[in-house]
């Protein structure tokens, strides 16, 4: 993990790691293993006899799910529930049903997933809970995978839910437990939320012994509670809040103070402290050793940064001169202090407003609270890098290629997946959010179509499993709302930027059950699309004729939107065999060296030979596709 050394790790360990009593059956010690964070979390959650798992994947929390599936497996339970769901608010919502029934329950996502379920996190913390119920939402500040840096905890604050911060994977796994602990006690739903340093850090963890105890489920109807009206919901709110109260000092959740040698006393003033939450707490701990400060600086680590205790906060202010408040992302425990004058974080700029916490970047914010002369800042060596790109052989890049040649002067809206690198090659214009890539194309057509009557052709483009997340009620707003352009489902089957988990369509469940395939093309049509087409985008010239029929379907008279399904799997998942022969490409004497090739397709498989030469194609990289034979405008690849 970033930031720590050895020494490091063993003392924020040995110092950081929470109580779990009561929390879960007595643990037999088996083994040890290095897990990663998401292997800790999965390890807590079946420790803790959790009941119903459901999720949706996004990095950085899509490993979890997987890992509970196989701990499930080797333990030979098959009473527990995993599902890929088909969107954050489905997952959520089904877990939510099994707490009603007094059975443990996780929801597991990403924080934008955390936007899809905000309807349900809202309401769900007015009706409670019965049986413990942990949402996991991974936030990602950076952010290294995500379309903002947002910050999850400023959701339990609006929702009234508690949150608590991870350090490390090891504290990861036992905060599990106490969420559990938490959430049965005062019948809430309590967030987990770890960062990417988290869910992506590895560390050696103590097995225990995975909890065989079934809760029989029990629903015990009540309306008043279960189906609130507005009247009752009023009632509802006024619980919640008594319960914010006292979940804020509850003993076990308090903030504590991580060196004691600091003070002469527990209840000693100073000049000076720090609080901080989650991963940044172990920088904290690093810098002040390293600069000598860990036995001066009183550091607080703040497990629960939402409700935050009233008493801590003016103890706080009552006490020391000057408090520096160090977490990422949003000010949430800053904005829980009162009195802010003597307070500094983000709020008064001392804490950066954007991007991570890096450990040097801690360092920075402690020497100038301390004003201590600043770090010697090393050059780090400067790298030309390369920039992400389609796979050697992705049925995507074949598919934008297409788009661009037949739509050659059109919008491009995108969506979100790893077909969001078509931005590389000029097919996409437009990146907002998951589904809107539907949306915003017919938002383009309402505005010219209202103006011109030659406006520019429209192509979106949306994956498989993001069609079904969140397109398919975004495409039925379209047709009825008279939208007219061609829309380009990119089916892959699979899942393939969070690890190829299943779509709907694949007919396979997580653990390779068996279940029904749900046809893209019928729900398609379904939603009231006439104009229906399949193709491999490997066959590039029926591909490029379908979208060329799409395109005038979408301007003729009875015309409408037109789909055009580019089916062929992902060749990273090597669950799927080999659906066509390897194609061997060479170049011909025609080659120029012009470029065209190498920046219109981008194929990481084609080479530059350098100025005005000819170039090469690098055999241990390329997949055999054979589509760039039909990119060159000069016949200059040629099958070999």
């Amino acid at each position: 993990m970033a930031g720590f050394s050895e020494r490091g790790l063993a003392v924020v360990i040995r110092d950081l790691s929470i109580s779990a009593n009561n929390c879960s059956k007595e643990i037999v010690l088996s083994e040890q293993k290095i897990l990663l964070g998401n292997e800790a979390i999965a390890l807590g959650l079946m420790e803790s006899g959790c009941a119903v798992v459901a999720s949706y994947p996004g990095t950085p929390a899509s490993e979890i799910l997987g890992a509970v599936d196989r701990l499930r497996s080797q333990s030979g339970l098959e009473n527990i529930h995993l599902e890929w769901s088909i969107n954050e608010k489905v997952a959520f919502e089904v877990a939510l049903a099994n707490s009603y029934t007094g059975r443990r329950s996780a929801a597991i996502m990403k924080q934008v997933g955390l936007n899809v379920a905000a309807d349900p996190l809202m309401s769900s913390a007015y009706l409670g809970v019965k049986g413990g119920f942990i949402v996991i939402s991974a936030d990602d500040p950076g952010p290294h995978s995500s379309q903002t840096e947002q910050d999850s905890r400023i959701f339990a604050m609006a929702a009234k839910i508690p949150v608590l911060d991870p350090v490390l994977p090891s504290d990861a796994r036992e905060i599990t437990a106490a969420a559990y602990e938490l959430s049965e006690r005062y019948e809430i739903p309590v967030m987990l939320r770890p960062t990417t340093r988290v869910c992506h850090a590895r560390q050696d963890i103590e097995f225990g012994q995975i909890s065989r105890e079934s809760t029989f489920p029990i629903f015990e109807k009540n309306p008043p509670r279960w189906a609130a009206t507005p009247k009752f919901r009023l009632l509802l709110h006024r619980e919640l809040n008594e319960k914010i109260g006292k979940i804020s000092e509850d003993k076990e959740f308090l903030p504590r103070l991580l060196n004691p040698g600091s003070l002469s006393s527990p209840d000693a003033s100073g000049p000076a402290c720090i609080v901080g939450s989650g991963a940044v707490i172990g920088y904290l701990q690093e810098v002040l050793a390293e600069l000598g400060l860990w036995n001066t600086v009183p550091v607080y680590r703040v497990l629960m940064p939402y409700p935050l205790s009233t008493r801590f906060t003016e103890d706080l202010l009552t006490r020391f001169e000057r408090i520096l408040i160090v977490e990422e992302t949003a000010p949430v425990i800053e904005l829980q202090f009162r009195d802010r004058a003597r307070v500094f974080g983000r709020l008064s700029e001392t804490v950066q407003s954007a991007g991570e916490l890096l450990p040097e970047v801690v360092e920075g914010i402690v020497r100038n609270f301390l004003n201590l002369p600043r770090a010697v800042q090393i050059a780090a060596p400067s790298s030309p890098g390369r920039r992400p790109t389609l796979c050697a052989g992705c049925p995507h890049r074949a598919a934008f290629f297409a788009i661009k040649k037949v739509f050659p002067k059109g919008i491009y809206p995108g969506d979100i997946g790893c077909y969001s690198l078509g931005l590389n090659l000029g097919a996409v214009d437009t990146i907002l959010c998951m589904g809107a890539s539907i949306s915003q194309a017919a938002g383009f057509y309402h505005s010219f179509s209202s103006t011109r009557d030659n406006y520019p052709p429209i192509c979106a483009t949306i994956g498989d499993s993001t069609f079904f997340h969140s397109g398919i009620p975004a495409l039925i707003n379209a047709v009825v709302q008279g939208a007219r352009f061609v829309l380009a489902i990119l089916d892959n089957h699979t899942t393939a930027m969070t690890g190829h988990q299943p779509t709907p369509a694949l007919g396979k469940n997580l653990d390779g059950r068996t279940v029904p395939s749900i046809s893209i093309a019928e729900i398609v049509r379904a939603c009231g699309i006439k104009f229906v087409e399949e193709a491999d985008p490997y066959d590039f010239q029926t591909f490029s004729g379908h979208l060329r029929s799409a395109g005038e379907h979408a301007r003729a008279e009875n015309g409408g939107i037109a789909v055009v399904i580019s089916r062929h799997p992902c060749l990273m998942d090597h669950t799927h065999s080999a659906t066509s022969p390897r194609t061997s490409v060479r170049v011909n004497e025609k080659c120029k060296g012009c470029g065209f090739c190498l920046k219109q397709f981008e194929c990481p498989a084609i080479r530059s030979g350098g100025e005005k030469q000819p170039v090469l194609i690098d055999e241990s990289a390329c997949a055999g596709c054979g589509v760039c034979v039909s990119v060159c405008p000069n016949g200059a690849l040629e099958t070999a």
